[in-house]
């Protein structure tokens, strides 16, 4: 083969590297958008989890706070005295 067609042929090889580096790195953007909007999604859901809960903790009486941190130590108290 001369010169000329050899590197004629490497070239044809790197335009078809090219495009198929190309074509990946399209399926790569599609992919990344997917999961970019996946992951907003799923922070959108865990804010409004957490603005429910602040809701429901708000509700709570202050009494059942201190109860239930009473209850825990006491709780923790029993299992420390069998253990």
């Amino acid at each position: 083969m001369s010169q000329i067609e050899e590197l004629a042929d490497r070239v044809e090889r790197l335009l078809l590297r090219h495009e198929e580096v190309q074509r990946t790195n399209a399926l790569l953007r599609e992919q990344l958008a997917a999961v970019s909007h996946e992951r907003d999604n799923l922070r959108s859901r865990l804010n409004a989890a957490r603005s429910r809960i602040d809701v429901l903790l708000d509700r709570l009486p202050r009494d059942a706070e201190a109860g239930a941190a009473g209850n825990a130590a006491a709780a923790d108290g029993e299992l420390r005295s069998v253990g």
